[in-house]
């Protein structure tokens, strides 16, 4: 079993990744549970995780402990805020969901993890959050919308802290279905270094996940 930099709780084991289950024999989405050493990991399923499928891919470069404060834009059902949660067991995963029935199922799985908390909101509106959510560590964007690199933004300037880390999966079909998606990956990263961001590291998603780029970034000094 092989530890993941910069992720506690995050283990490489037997070609899959895992964390350490905050909840012990509680499945969000069906996911396999292993038994190993004392303790109970999950299954990060890198096809239905983004954030997994980056990971896997040798997305490094980031920082998350027990204590760290994550707001999370597109959450859905909650399935790779959960893996989250199980990682900062001590602090907050903040769970930005517009759609109401994705709501429904993200506030189910909230009940169970107390770090976790669900907010039905506009991620594109971050004003209308601002007083629920403390300064994050890291903002994770998984919104396909055509402005998905300006709401990202947007939600950095007020939530992320001075040496805190951004993530996006910027989705290339939902920008332009008809343009090259490495010339919109180019463009999106020029977008955030435009705005006073520098890339820290980029990975594509294949084979898990199609015309998907994960870019990840800090403040420029």
């Amino acid at each position: 079993m092989k530890h993941v930099k910069g992720m506690d709780g995050v283990f490489i084991m037997r070609d899959s990744l895992v964390t350490v289950n905050l909840t012990p024999g509680v499945r969000v989405y069906g996911e396999k549970l292993i038994e190993w050493g004392g303790s109970e990991y999950r299954v990060w399923d890198p096809r239905r995780s983004k954030m997994a499928a980056a990971v896997l891919n040798g997305l490094r470069g980031f920082q998350l402990n027990p204590e760290s404060r994550v707001l999370y834009l597109g959450a859905s059902a909650g399935t790779t805020a959960s893996h989250i949660s199980d990682i900062v067991t001590m602090g907050r995963v903040y769970c930005v969901e517009f759609s109401p029935r994705m709501m429904r199922e993200l506030i189910e799985v909230c009940r169970v993890r107390g770090n976790m908390v669900p907010l039905l909101e506009d991620a594109s509106r971050p004003l209308d959050y601002m007083r629920m959510v403390e300064n994050a560590d890291l903002v994770y964007c998984d919104v396909a919308q055509p402005d998905q690199t300006g709401l990202f933004i947007r939600n950095m300037d007020c939530f992320l802290k001075d040496d805190g880390y951004g993530l996006i999966m910027v989705k290339a079909r939902s920008i332009d279905v008809t343009r090259s998606p490495r010339k919109i990956f180019r463009e999106e990263a020029g977008k955030l270094r435009d705005s006073g961001f520098r890339i820290i590291d980029q990975v594509g998603l294949k084979p898990y996940e199609k015309d998907h780029m994960a870019i990840l970034v800090q403040r420029s000094v």
